[in-house]
């Protein structure tokens, strides 16, 4: 057996080492740091005092997102939420947590950080609402190699403007330093949303039937997904996210950081009257794979791609990849943020009420049909560039 890994006491110092025996082994003298007499944890990279100096700089932001259940106050060891104070009866908490991905290496490109914690914040509190539940509460993870304040106060001043967009309180977060984890100036987001539902009026998707109508909800860009291909198009065609398109409003980041769509506030009165039957984030995947996630056995989604008029952005995307319809279908979500299925009857009037909230589009995409439950999605040669008709399905 070996000897023990526990060191006796120090039998000699030496300047700033000492040299310890242990059964008759002897290591090696500490070698002086050139530092001082000892090391702190400034010395290692970290700054506990930026880090405090940021806490007591987004105090104000957090406070900003408070709501009935939440104070929103930072500085606890956790976040408290009353759920009696916030209405509830007979809950259950849903849990979802996401990142921005690497969108992110765009934003630091282009030095934009004010738009990627409204991604973040959307990512979690979508897909909380597509299964009926209220976002109430959120908290974030910011990883970065070394504290810059004023770039994560922008991010978290995005934070917190995406938690007002979808009606939670951001009551807590998590800021750590990792020097040789990251390389310099990049940082990384994770974020973390509670909502609740009255258990009597949980979204499974149960209802669907075929006959149902499919409504899509415009998205504002290419949100939060696909941009691993995105980047991969930028560096294959060489091009600048400050060049300008004649077919894009401002540059190419700005296109593409165009924050994602929060559909919450849109959405969630109609859930909680029981008008929608299901609902789908599209997210990665896209439409293809998403739809199927949220419907029952024996129904099966045809959407057609040509009820929409596909975005300038994924246009421009799709010719500097070339890339197939298909793989499009499934990857983006081409101008569709939210698949909401109603009942034929009642579609009309659901129509014109999610545009009298917003002056974004909402376009009827498809139906429900008898068959295997999956999604295909169709167009014409015109539709998506693709010369040919064309289909894709995908049975889940």
């Amino acid at each position: 057996m070996g000897s023990s890994l526990i060191p006796l006491a120090p039998s000699k110092v030496e300047g700033l080492g000492f040299l310890c025996e242990e059964e008759g082994q002897a290591f090696d003298k500490l070698r002086p740091n050139g530092l001082g007499m000892g090391l702190t944890y400034k010395d290692a990279g970290v700054s506990i005092d930026a880090g405090n100096a940021l806490v007591k700089a987004i105090g104000p932001l957090a406070r900003s997102t408070a709501r009935p259940g939440a104070s929103a106050e930072l500085g606890g060891f956790g976040g408290f939420f009353d759920l009696k104070a916030a209405g509830y009866d007979d809950p259950l908490l849903v849990a979802a947590n996401d990142g921005v991905g690497t969108k992110l290496k765009l934003a630091i490109e282009a030095g934009r950080h004010d738009g990627v914690g409204i991604d973040l914040v959307a990512m979690c509190a979508n897909d909380l609402i597509v299964q009926g539940a209220e976002p109430l509460f959120f908290l974030d993870y910011y990883a970065c190699a070394k504290l810059d304040n004023d770039i994560a106060a922008e991010v978290v001043a995005s934070i917190a403007e995406g938690c007002r967009q979808a009606g939670c309180a951001l009551i807590g977060g998590e800021t750590a330093e990792m020097p040789g984890m990251y390389a310099e100036g990049d940082y990384d987001l994770a974020g973390f949303c509670v909502g609740a539902v009255e258990r009597d009026k949980v979204l499974t998707g149960a209802e669907i039937k075929p006959g149902d109508i499919i409504l899509g909800l415009a998205s504002s860009g290419v949100h939060s997904n696909g941009f691993s291909l995105v980047r991969r198009i930028i560096a294959d065609q060489q091009w600048d996210i400050e060049d300008a398109f004649p077919s894009l409003s401002g540059s190419l980041g700005e296109a593409l950081l165009e924050p994602t769509t929060i559909y919450v506030r849109r959405l969630l009165p109609l859930v909680q009257q029981r008008r929608i039957k299901g609902l789908a984030h599209i997210t990665g995947g896209g439409l293809l794979e998403n739809i199927p996630r949220v419907l029952p056995e024996g129904c099966h989604a045809i959407v057609d791609a040509g009820q929409w008029a596909l975005p300038a952005i994924f246009s421009l995307l799709q010719q500097g990849g070339r890339i197939a319809p298909e793989e499009m279908a499934r990857t983006f979500n081409c101008g569709i943020g939210m698949a909401v299925i109603v009942s034929r009857d009642s579609a009309d009037e659901i129509v014109r009420e999610l545009e009298s909230v917003t002056e974004e589009d909402v376009f009827e995409i498809g139906r429900i049909e008898d068959g295997q439950r999956g999604c295909t999605v169709a167009g014409t040669a015109a539709v998506w560039n693709s010369g040919k008709d064309w289909s894709v399905t995908h049975n889940a």
